[in-house]
C-alpha cells in the first residue's frame, strides 16, 4: 500500500493544474497523478491545429515540460488507470494492482468521444480526434488525401477543416445545424465564420443528418446523408461531442447529475469526503449560472483544477469563474467567447463581422449573460466584469 497526501485521478489539464497550484501555494505534501495516456498532461488544442497541422511539435504540447514533475516532486504515473476507487476507505486500486491510500484526492476523468452509430461506422478511414496519438494517425492517413469529410460543425468540424485546408487539402463539413459554430454562438456568429471557411474553400451542407458511410472495401469512399447528399471522401473526420467518463465514478457509488457527470456542490466538492472534482465529469451548482451545469472546455478544467487544489487546503469560496473558451480558425480568425447561458433572447453586435474585427453581446431577461469577441479584447473582460455584477442590459457603457 501507497500512501500518498493527494491523488490526482486523470492525466489531463485539471490534474496537472491542481498538482500545479498546490505546489504555488507552498502545499508540502506528497502528490501523486494519474493518467491513462502515454503523454503527461498536455493541452488539448494544439490536437486540432498546429500538431495536427505539424507546426508543433509533441513537447510545445506539454503542460509543463518533462523535468517540471520530479523537481515538484509529484509522482506521475503514465499509461496508469484507477480500476477501482473506495471513497469511504480513501483507497484507490491502480491498474498496476498497486493500492493507494490518500487523504484529499480529485476525480477529473474527463470525457471519451461520442461515437456515430450508423452504418459503415467501422470502416477504416473514419477519425475521432481528441488526444495527440489520434492526430498522428490522421495526419498520416490524409497525408495524399485529396477530400476530407468534417462531421459535426462545432469546434472540432470548423477546426481540422482549416487546419487540413492550410495544409493542400480539400474540405468539407456536413453538419446538423444550419451553419458552423451556430449552436455556441449564434446564426449572425456562425455566419461570419462560415463564410470565412468557404472563402478559403471549404464547403458547407447544412441540416445534414448522416445515414451511413460506404465504401467498396474496408476503407470509406462515400458519406450519405439521409437529404440525399452523397460526398466522396478518402477519409472522414467525426466530431459529434463527448461523454463524461464517469465509470470510476459510478462504481464507486458517486452521485451522479443530470447531464450525465459527478454531482459536485458550488465548490466542486463531491459527494464523497476529501474528494474533489474537475473537467468534463464535473457537474457543479453555479453561482454565476445559477444552476447546477456542467462545462465542456480544457480552459474551464484548468480552473477547476486550480479552484479544487484551494479547496484541498482549506478554502470554502465558491467555484465562480466566468466560463472562457477560444477557438482559431487556422490563422483566419481567433475566437474568444464567454458564457453562463445556453441560450439567450437578444444580441448586440459592436463592430463590424465586415471588417472581421466585432464583438457580440448575448443577454437574456435583460442582463448579459455571454460575449463573442474577435480581435476585439477589451470587449471580452467589459463583459466578464457585466456577467460577474449581473449587470441589467441597459447599464452597459
Amino acid at each position: 500500500m501507497t500512501d500518498v497526501d493527494v491523488l490526482l485521478i486523470g492525466g489531463g489539464v485539471a490534474s496537472a493544474a491542481c498538482a500545479t497550484q498546490l505546489r504555488a501555494d507552498d502545499f508540502g505534501g506528497s502528490i501523486m497523478l494519474v493518467g491513462r495516456e502515454p503523454d503527461p498532461p498536455y493541452n488539448r488544442p494544439p490536437v486540432s491545429k498546429g500538431y495536427l497541422q505539424g507546426a508543433e511539435d509533441r513537447d510545445a504540447a506539454l503542460v509543463h515540460p518533462a523535468g517540471w514533475w520530479e523537481e515538484a516532486a509529484v509522482d506521475l504515473r503514465t499509461r496508469t488507470s484507477v480500476m477501482k476507487l473506495d471513497p469511504t476507505a480513501k483507497v484507490a486500486t491502480l491498474s498496476t494492482k498497486d493500492e493507494v491510500s490518500y487523504d484529499r484526492a480529485l476525480l477529473a476523468t474527463g470525457a471519451n468521444v461520442r461515437r456515430l452509430s450508423v452504418s459503415g461506422a467501422d470502416l477504416d478511414g473514419l477519425h475521432y480526434l481528441r488526444a495527440l496519438r489520434n492526430a498522428d494517425v490522421l495526419r498520416d492517413d490524409v497525408a495524399d488525401a485529396e477530400h476530407v469529410v468534417m462531421v459535426g460543425g462545432s469546434y472540432i468540424g470548423a477546426e481540422v477543416a482549416a487546419t487540413l485546408t492550410t495544409m493542400g487539402t480539400r474540405c468539407s463539413i456536413v453538419m446538423q445545424e444550419d451553419v458552423v459554430l451556430s449552436r455556441g454562438f449564434g446564426a449572425t456568429a456562425g455566419r461570419h465564420f462560415q463564410d470565412l471557411l468557404e472563402s478559403h474553400g471549404v464547403e458547407a451542407y447544412g441540416g445534414q443528418e448522416v445515414a451511413r458511410f460506404e465504401g467498396a472495401g474496408e476503407r470509406v469512399e462515400r458519406v450519405i446523408c439521409a437529404s440525399g447528399l452523397e460526398l466522396e471522401a478518402d477519409a472522414v473526420v467525426l466530431g459529434v461531442g463527448a461523454v463524461p467518463d464517469v465509470m470510476l465514478a459510478r462504481s464507486a457509488g458517486l452521485e451522479l447529475g443530470e447531464s450525465g457527470g459527478v454531482r459536485c456542490d458550488a465548490a466542486l466538492r463531491t459527494s464523497a469526503a476529501g474528494l474533489w472534482a474537475a473537467g468534463d465529469v464535473c457537474e457543479y451548482d453555479s453561482v454565476l449560472h445559477g444552476r447546477r451545469v456542467r462545462i465542456e472546455h480544457w480552459d474551464v478544467a484548468i480552473e477547476q483544477g486550480k479552484h479544487a487544489a484551494r479547496g484541498m487546503l482549506g478554502s470554502d469560496e465558491p467555484y465562480a469563474v466566468v466560463p472562457y473558451f477560444f477557438s482559431d480558425l487556422a490563422d483566419w480568425a481567433s475566437i474568444e467567447y464567454v458564457s453562463v447561458a445556453a441560450s439567450w433572447d437578444a444580441e448586440e453586435l459592436r463592430g463590424s463581422t465586415e471588417d472581421g474585427a466585432f464583438s457580440i453581446f448575448f443577454s437574456a431577461s435583460g442582463r448579459l449573460v455571454g460575449a463573442l469577441s474577435v480581435g476585439r479584447p477589451g470587449d471580452l473582460e467589459e463583459a466578464k466584469r457585466l456577467i460577474r455584477e449581473a449587470a441589467p442590459v441597459d447599464s452597459q457603457g
